[in-house]
């Protein structure tokens, strides 16, 4: 006899796996007590006074899908943005990503309802990241007109995922390959592209990524010596090819013996976040003749340090092998 649910325990167990970003665990929980079951737990805790519950239950419906669970998510969204506060905000990302995930026209038409209530303010980039990345999600060309609407009325000035939407829904997967590799491109451009591919990288776009690689590459000394726009693309760049498991092995050999290189020069970066992904990437692509410059370059930093320790040892084990 199955052993029954401890509602209280599930909640916690998944409330605790979506706050540590455990996506496995926090799939296995959802599905654990069965898609109907489920779905009433999470739509109750949607009903919670604490933000981080409510966070997971989102969550937990975009990892369900369908058009019940958009459209949940969408009655939702209202409460969230009328509490005007940090919890409150938090769970409108948490919405909006779930609703990324969901694929459903209902959901798409309801991002793009949310864009178009935005208004300028301080922290609109907290607000229009999130949602352009899940827009990404839903790509398709009639997206344009809102997104161009929603720049002008917004008249973003910093760098933000918005612009790199647009970009990427104009440009075709050719276009977008030769526009990366010219440089006279604005960095400042090719970097809000990178953060919205961070969120997913189509097959169709996985050959633009040797030119984003081959502009890192050009930008290389600037980044490490100088840091600003160059470092921050470096960054972003590492970023996105850790951050989705099915891009490293997928790329050619020779471009991976450039990312290696890449990575290696990166490692003297005055920027800690480029050093530090830059040893995370050679955790996965490196030889053990980088070990000596991982020590080279080891941070002074405890943690970050054992960063370059255990990367290091990682690839003295490939030469023991």
């Amino acid at each position: 006899m199955a052993r029954e649910l401890d509602v209280k325990q599930w909640r916690d167990a998944l409330v605790e796996a979506c706050e540590d970003g455990d996506g496995t665990r926090a799939r296995t929980l959802v599905l654990q007590p069965g898609p109907r079951r489920a779905r009433a737990l999470l739509e109750g805790m949607l009903e919670d006074p604490d933000a981080l519950v409510r966070q997971a239950a989102s969550w937990g419906l975009g990892e369900l899908g369908g058009g019940a669970s958009a459209r949940r998510l969408e009655q939702q969204l209202p409460i969230e943005e009328s509490r005007r506060d940090h919890d409150g905000a938090s769970v409108v990302e948490a919405i909006t990503q779930a609703l990324g995930r969901i694929k459903e026209a209902g959901s798409r038409a309801t991002l793009v309802r949310r864009l178009k209530r935005l208004v300028p303010g301080r922290d609109i980039l907290s607000e229009v990241n999130p949602l352009a990345r899940a827009l990404w999600r839903h790509r398709h060309p009639d997206l344009l007109p809102d997104i161009r609407e929603a720049l002008e009325r917004l008249d973003l000035s910093e760098l933000n995922s918005l612009r790199g939407l647009r970009l990427l829904l104009e440009k075709s997967p050719e276009e977008l390959r030769t526009w990366a590799q010219d440089m006279s491109v604005p960095v400042k451009d090719k970097t809000e592209v990178l953060t919205v591919l961070e969120e997913e990288v189509p097959d169709a776009w996985m050959p633009a990524l040797s030119a984003f690689i081959s502009t890192a590459e050009a930008m290389v000394d600037s980044a490490v010596s100088q840091g600003g726009e160059a470092a921050y693309f470096c960054e972003r760049l590492l970023l996105l090819l850790l951050g989705q498991e099915r891009l490293l092995p997928r790329v050619a050999p020779e471009v991976r013996s450039d990312l290696r290189i890449l990575a290696r020069r990166l490692l003297a970066a005055t920027s800690l976040n480029s050093s530090t992904r830059a040893a995370s990437l050679l955790a996965l692509i490196g030889q053990p003749e980088d070990v000596i410059l991982l020590e080279r370059h080891r941070p002074a930093e405890p943690i970050l340090a054992r960063l370059f320790d255990d990367v290091a040892r990682a690839l003295l084990r490939i030469h023991v092998k």
